[in-house]
């Protein structure tokens, strides 16, 4: 077999936390990644001394874990664990009870015993409220051991292995004592500081390249002018200002460039540009400040070369990528790749997800054209959210992988300014549509109209500061003046408009809304203006009935036609709804089969529409689909269906292993797949049943998508009333 390069890059991220007013990070995530995530990704190729990665470390991120190294930042989550159990306030117990689970139970809390039997005593679904009146059944040792705990679960196993006083808490399992805490925390600062250390002897050994993002991770072609947004959506509404501001964006380039020469003592080469967000004006930026090449994604290639959506062959090879003479070489990421890692194979057992991953690198190589002399595979993804849903925060995974990879002869890993330098791009590219990894288009950063308003009070915040300067001359220049930029440069970060509009949700919405806010009100304060009274106003709406829905409830009874189709307006139009493409919390999916998919129930049967992407008709028989029962317990209905679209089977499984048959006439595709289950095979004859399930594709027998994500549609068997009671709400 001809040899395939790969190149991994693994992207290192987290915002600015760091409130302006106060120097207080208002999240713990930096701390809490730097255990899990930003050491152990780069160490474990000490095991594994053929495998070469590029690791992307963006500034922001950076600089935080400085700032915890040297023991110069603090955060209330810190805060809280250092103080005394004894000394805790009932307030600051409730915090810790309220915010110390902020993990993913299924891998991080649920495997340890005394985690686990300390949120089972909270309570999975409690309030405030309920926390608040059951406080006293905590005691202190309770609380000490929550607040060990929830420092202890976010280190890797790597640490386990690795240092002895971790793997002693991990086995000692509770009663922690105050010194156990402290010297925990210790741990985790020392870790900080170690991870840049780590990635420069792994970079002078020749193992990985490391490489940039702009200072603060801005979208940079919405930074050169918001009316970029308009090449990818011509339709999409902009804020009432035009922001064009291309020194902003040459700013954080070349403070991300200076930057990484300061801490790895070289030339930087390489940029992955925030989100993959370019464009000719960030080609020329690029090229201008020193750097040889840039990654992206696959979208912004189909983008500039419409044959390439048509055939493959194109994705697998370098390109340069010529703007009024200023070139930079580029790389296209393969997208259902790259996915792959972030969202399928952590549901798989690590040995047959590693053996996928290589025989798809292996099925390119077979299908590429031989006269291409160096076929290259780029898969890019986060390096750090992804692993949660991993068992054993995917070290399993990982060593499985980088083992075989290092076995195959066929396959070899490279560093993107190596495989650059021996093989140089064939072919040019000499326009670029402005386009970001998500869809091709950057609907998630503006066009809603809480982004649009974050635009334009950045912009109005921006144009007060020059306007201050032009009034006040001993401002220019001033120690004063570099800090004001540079807290607006900081508002610039792609992630506050992340969490505006209605395509992710976390619980900590509202304080992303309020650092963006605390940092543009910051500038008029240290300039002894006036704030604008609408900095105080959040952006992100905070009602229920505002905020976004991922998941609807069914409204009244139906009872649709089962012929593949919608044959009318009205059979599905009072179902409940999920939305697949607006389900994503920190990541985001964009290649699934399911696109989205309508339910409800009349009173004796359940009914699903399932309507699949397109790109996946064509290899719909070797999908399997389940609609998964949590309730009634571990039952499953299962069909496939054949190329000729017609359905191979649907049956049900029960908990004890007995299958039956589903009528095929309760089930058809055409345009879309519509099915019925009549309750009485779900062992549900009674009213008031309580069903509780998710939506899930199978192929090869491995599940490789699952929705709603990470919660479920849960709902009462509808007794005779329903409609009535509905209205009444």
């Amino acid at each position: 077999m001809k040899k395939i390069y790969l190149a991994f890059l693994w992207h290192q991220h987290q915002p600015i936390y760091k409130n302006p007013k106060n120097n207080v990070y208002e999240l713990p995530w930096v701390r809490l990644h730097a255990i899990k995530d930003y050491y152990d990704m780069a160490a474990i190729l000490d095991d594994y001394p053929k495998i070469k990665l590029n690791i992307n470390l963006v500034p922001s991120l950076l600089i935080q874990l400085e700032d915890y190294s040297k023991r110069t930042a603090e955060d209330e989550f810190l805060n809280l664990t250092l103080k005394q159990a004894d000394l805790l306030t009932d307030e600051e117990k409730i915090f810790i009870l309220t915010n110390f689970f902020m993990a993913n139970w299924d891998t991080m809390v649920y495997p340890y015993k005394r985690y686990s039997e300390l949120l089972e005593k909270r309570g999975k679904q409690a309030t405030v409220s309920s926390i608040k009146n059951n406080l006293h059944f905590f005691d202190d040792r309770d609380i000490r051991d929550l607040q060990v705990w929830f420092n202890l679960a976010w280190f890797d196993p790597y640490w386990r292995k690795h240092d002895e006083f971790i793997n002693s808490l991990y086995l000692k399992g509770e009663n922690f004592s105050e010194e156990d805490k402290v010297k925990l925390i210790n741990k985790q600062l020392d870790i900080c500081g170690k991870i840049v250390e780590k990635h420069k002897q792994l970079q002078d050994r020749g193992q990985i390249e490391v490489l940039v993002t702009p200072f603060y991770h801005p979208i940079l072609p919405l930074l050169c002018d918001t009316n970029s947004a308009l090449d990818a959506t011509p339709n999409i509404d902009l804020p009432k200002n035009r922001f064009a501001h291309k020194e902003d964006a040459a700013w954080h380039i070349q403070a991300a460039v200076n930057y990484y020469e300061k801490l790895f003592n070289r030339k930087v080469t390489g940029m992955w540009p925030s989100e993959g967000s370019v464009s000719n004006d960030v080609v020329k930026l690029a090229s201008q400040n020193g750097l040889q090449w840039l990654a992206t994604d696959e979208a912004v290639l189909f983008a500039a070369n419409p044959q390439a959506a048509k055939n493959r062959q194109y994705l697998f090879r370098p390109y340069k990528v010529n703007i009024d003479g200023n070139s930079v070489n580029m790389v296209f990421r393969d997208h259902g790749l790259s996915d792959s890692i972030g969202f399928v194979y952590s549901k798989w057992n690590p040995e047959d997800a590693a053996n996928d991953f290589i025989n798809k690198i292996k099925n390119i190589a077979k299908y590429m054209d031989n006269s291409y002399y160096a076929p290259l595979v780029s898969v890019i993804l986060d390096g750090e959210n992804c692993w949660e849903y991993y068992k054993n925060d995917g070290w399993d995974f990982l060593s499985k992988l980088y083992s075989k990879l290092e076995k195959e002869e066929s396959i070899e890993t490279v560093r993107l300014t190596d495989y650059f330098n021996r093989f140089p791009p064939k072919e040019t590219i000499n326009n670029l549509k402005a386009a970001s990894w998500i869809n091709g288009n950057f609907g998630i950063w503006i066009g809603h109209s809480e982004d649009n308003k974050a635009w334009d009070l950045l912009g109005k915040t921006r144009d007060f500061i020059v306007e201050y300067t032009k009034q006040n001359k001993q401002f220019k220049n001033s120690d004063l003046e570099k800090k004001v930029w540079n807290i607006l440069y900081a508002a610039e970060g792609s992630d506050w408009n992340w969490w505006y509009g209605a395509d992710h949700s976390s619980s900590n919405d509202m304080m992303f809304d309020k650092l963006f806010r605390q940092h543009l009100i910051v500038i008029y304060e240290l300039l002894g203006q006036q704030v604008p009274e609408q900095l105080y106003t959040p952006i992100k709406h905070s009602s229920v009935v505002s905020q976004p829905v991922f998941l609807t409830a069914p409204k009244k009874l139906i009872s649709p036609e089962i012929d593949g189709k919608v044959t009318s307006f009205f059979e599905w139009k009072n179902a409940g709804s999920y939305s697949v493409g607006h389900s994503g919390g920190s990541m985001h999916q964009v290649s699934t089969v399911i696109n989205s998919f309508l339910y409800g129930f009349d009173l004796d049967n359940l009914y699903f529409n399932i309507k699949i992407n397109e790109q996946f008709i064509k290899e719909i028989e070797n999908l399997k689909f389940n609609i998964n029962f949590l309730n009634p317990e571990e039952q499953k209905v299962s069909f496939s269906i054949g190329a000729d679209k017609k359905i191979k089977e649907y049956i049900i499984a029960f908990k004890n292993s007995e299958t039956k048959k589903i009528p095929l006439n309760n089930i058809a595709f055409q345009q879309t797949i519509e099915l019925k289950i009549p309750f009485e095979i779900l062992n549900s004859h009674h009213e008031n049943k309580n069903f509780e399930l998710t939506v899930s594709v199978d192929k090869n027998s491995a599940e490789i998508e699952s929705w709603p994500y990470q919660a479920t549609v849960a709902f009462q068997k509808p007794t005779i009333d329903f409609n009535y009671k509905m209205w009444s709400v």
